[in-house]
């Protein structure tokens, strides 16, 4: 048992091992076709110009990019403009009018001082005579001592001789003259080229004074020596300042979709260099483009690979059509985009009419919903490469966007009754949600575009989704024919009453057409109560006893008013009669061409089931038999659905042999018949649940109640 097993563990990590595999090769394919047909979208562009030549065609910067030399330009120029700062020496101002002042003050106080030493009031003449009045020489040399030597340098030997020789009332207006006409120049800015003219300025303010000439001039000489520099360059400051203007310059940038040169246009030096800026001269290959397409496919790929192996059993090797089927439809897809792309149509982006919403209808109808989302994703997002001519970067994310919702849309518009006028049905509302999203694409950015312009794009709208549902209704017949898919649309047509095959159940055994009409109400309620799939049960309801025709006379429900042949028969024989029906049906149905699942349950149907009938008959005619000898073929049922007609054709033939079928006797029938069901190990193959196997049974007993319901007796 232990060894047993451990084998299994063995063979299922080799059929993962092997399943994964296979994913790996066909995702690989898928990647293949993605990158190659990206391939051109990324290859950056190289242009064969001069400089001085003239332009072929528009050029648009592919990239954003930093003009650093531009940068710097402007950057100079912004230095440029920087005036240099000065700084005004406020303290100079009070400097120069003390100075002044104390160049009068000192010359009233040697005045006084000349006064004092002559005054009759003070000196006696006995001291006059030894103290005679200093000779202007002297008092000029007074003066001097009173002043520094710089000041004393500075003064002219008139104007020392002025102010020693004024009057002590012309001193004290000269003085305030001159600080007022200081005071007034500098508390202004001077610079050193503005000396002069400040000078000239407090001559002219002392010249309008009423002095006597002589002092009038000294009061010049002294109001133009005091006027100085007061304004000073500040290193520091004019440093910050272009400091801080440098970093308010934003660098220059060439922005992706920027125009370098309009087509006819001189391409200049300045344009030549831009261009090689943005690497358009450079004719060397460039792998990283190349590598940035190969990472975002490897991204894409390995999604795709979660997505299935996450969603898929391992185990069953089935599922395995449904990849085939999503590679098969991506490709195709592609293919359309790329073609699409290629069509040299101006001044109207084409890419609009791609049909988004094929890929997830087919992938709806044909596999699940979840893939057909994922398609939608996948394609939208080569999309954004694959249709970038529209645009000047590397993705176009608007048509991205695009395909995007009117993939998603396909998929949830079209409901799960998939006749071919509910595909055309969801075209049309995909149509419309395609219109509306291109209305949000120019609407918000306030394109300013003319009528007929949208009139363009409302119709590629309009043909992206009719064009979807028809290409849909085009390709369902060849994925149904090539890989065997049993379709809700294929269903649909399966179950028309004038279908050849059910024709021939109808003439040939009309008593078992009943019985499968009857078969197909009951299986139907019961699979849509558990979520299995209702018209697959109903459509091989109808066929699954179609091996009777071979010979329907042998079946009771064909017997109207004749002899029941096996009763000529021994039981072995008739065992094998019965028993062959599930083989012959499968073998009329596979030649028909019918889809294998339809075939599998014609084949599944009775199971491994026991005849105890024909067993019991044997025993009472004497013969040695075992079980196994009576039992069905096989394989037993191996989906829901198989189950479901299992059950449901067992419990139509029992009712039906009732005399007085009522609620209490059905209810007890279903059970048994479900109860030996299990108990004989029939459902051991099939993933039911015995909260299935419930629903199931309360669905056929309100189903009967329905069918057998107690009728008022007419009196006759």
């Amino acid at each position: 048992m232990v060894i047993k097993r451990r084998r299994r563990v063995i063979f299922n990590y080799s059929n993962i091992f092997n399943q994964n595999f296979i994913y790996a090769l066909v995702f690989g394919f898928i990647g293949l076709v993605l990158y190659f047909s990206m391939y051109s979208n990324v290859e950056p562009l190289k242009l064969n110009v001069t400089k001085f030549s003239t332009a072929e065609e528009t050029i648009r910067a592919p990239i954003t990019i930093e003009d650093e030399e531009a940068t710097k330009r402007k950057q100079q120029e912004a230095i440029n403009e920087v005036q240099p700062i000065y700084v005004l020496k406020h303290e100079y101002a009070q400097n120069q009018v003390d100075l002044v002042r104390s160049i009068f003050d000192a010359a009233i106080e040697v005045l006084d001082k000349v006064e004092q030493m002559t005054s009759d009031k003070q000196v006696s003449g006995e001291q006059l005579a030894n103290h005679p009045r200093p000779t202007q020489s002297e008092i000029i040399n007074m003066l001097k001592d009173n002043l520094t030597e710089t000041v004393a340098n500075s003064l002219s030997e008139s104007t020392l001789n002025a102010l020693v020789t004024s009057s002590r009332s012309d001193l004290i207006k000269a003085r305030d003259a001159v600080v007022t006409a200081v005071n007034n120049v500098m508390s202004k800015r001077v610079s050193a080229s503005s000396v002069e003219e400040g000078k000239r300025q407090a001559e002219n303010e002392i010249r309008n004074h009423p002095l006597p000439t002589n002092l009038k001039n000294a009061s010049i000489e002294i109001g133009r020596n005091a006027i100085v520099q007061n304004e000073y360059f500040d290193p520091e400051a004019t440093e910050l300042a272009r400091q801080q203007t440098l970093e308010a310059v934003e660098p220059v940038r060439i922005f992706q979709g920027q125009i370098i040169v309009v087509e006819g246009q001189l391409i200049t030096p300045e344009i030549y260099r831009q261009l090689d800026l943005l690497n358009l001269l450079d004719h060397e290959v460039q792998p990283l483009p190349y590598i940035g397409l190969a990472l975002f496919v490897i991204v894409l790929v390995l999604f795709m690979f979660s997505f299935f192996t996450n969603n898929f059993r391992i185990e069953k090797h089935g599922d395995r059509k449904g990849l085939y089927i999503f590679a098969v439809i991506m490709v195709i897809s592609v293919t359309f985009m790329k073609i699409i792309s290629l069509i040299p149509i101006s001044g109207m982006e084409l890419s609009f009419v791609f049909p988004a919403a094929l890929s997830t209808m087919l992938l709806k109808t044909l596999v699940k919903e979840r893939f057909a989302i994922l398609s939608a994703i996948i394609l939208a997002a080569c999309s954004t490469v694959i249709f970038n001519e529209y645009t000047s970067g590397t993705f176009n994310l608007t048509i991205g966007l695009y395909i995007l919702f009117s993939g998603i849309s396909g998929a949830l518009l079209l409901t799960n009754q998939n006749h071919r006028s509910k595909i055309l049905r969801a075209g049309l509302y995909v149509s419309l949600v395609n219109i509306m999203i291109i209305c949000a694409i120019l609407f918000m950015p306030n394109s300013q575009i003319n009528n007929i312009q949208y009139l363009n794009y409302f119709l590629l709208a309009i043909g992206s989704g009719i064009g979807s549902a028809v290409l849909a209704i085009g390709f369902l017949p060849f994925f149904e024919a090539t890989f065997g898919i049993l379709s809700m649309i294929k269903l649909v047509e399966l179950s028309n009453p004038n279908h050849p095959l059910l024709k021939k159940i109808l003439t040939e055994a009309p008593g078992t057409y009943h019985h499968s009409i009857m078969v197909a109400n009951l299986s139907e309620a019961a699979c849509e109560a558990i979520g299995a799939n209702g018209l697959l049960a109903r459509v091989a309801s109808y066929y699954h006893d179609i091996g009777k025709t071979r010979r329907p006379s042998f079946f009771i429900e064909n017997q109207l008013n004749i002899d029941n042949p096996h009763d000529r028969l021994n039981p072995e024989t008739s065992k094998d009669i019965i028993t062959s029906h599930t083989i012959d049906g499968a073998k009329i149905l596979a030649d028909n061409k019918m889809p294998k699942e339809i075939i599998d349950i014609a084949l599944q149907h009775h199971g491994t089931s026991f005849l105890k009938y024909f067993y019991h008959k044997a025993k009472e005619n004497g013969m040695e038999v075992v079980e196994d000898d009576f039992r069905y073929a096989g394989p037993k049922p191996q989906t829901k659905e198989a189950a479901v007609i299992n059950i449901a054709d067992s419990v139509e033939a029992a009712v039906r042999s009732m005399s007085k079928p009522n609620m209490e006797k059905i209810e007890a029938l279903v059970k048994n018949i479900i109860k030996d069901r299990l108990n004989d190990g029939q459902f051991t193959e099939c993933n039911i649940t015995i909260k299935e196997l419930n629903i199931i049974e309360k669905t056929l007993c309100e189903t009967l109640h329905g069918i057998f319901h107690n009728r008022i007796e007419y009196p006759e």
